[in-house]
């Protein structure tokens, strides 16, 4: 799965427009490399997000095709 939509699914990043943004400008990191949105993620990927003033740090523990509300978070373990 394309990392726009995986955090999209996962509500780490609310819309998928503003995660291809995030991609193009660098601020996504994928196991201490600068990521594409077309970039695929795999469990286990630590996935690094800095917006603004804030950085947000996760691991990739399932890739869902689809996630809701309530599950959205079993997707991820939150690191920092």
């Amino acid at each position: 799965m394309r990392i726009d939509k995986y955090l999209k699914i996962t509500r780490l990043i609310k819309r998928r427009t503003i995660a291809n943004e995030a991609c193009d400008a660098g601020r996504i990191v994928v196991n201490g490399n600068v990521v594409k949105a077309s970039y695929n993620v795999k469990v286990d990927d630590i996935i690094e997000i800095n917006l603004g003033s804030k950085t947000l740090k996760v691991k990739v523990t399932n890739v869902a095709s689809h996630a809701t509300k309530d599950t959205a978070s079993d997707n991820y373990i939150v690191i920092e």
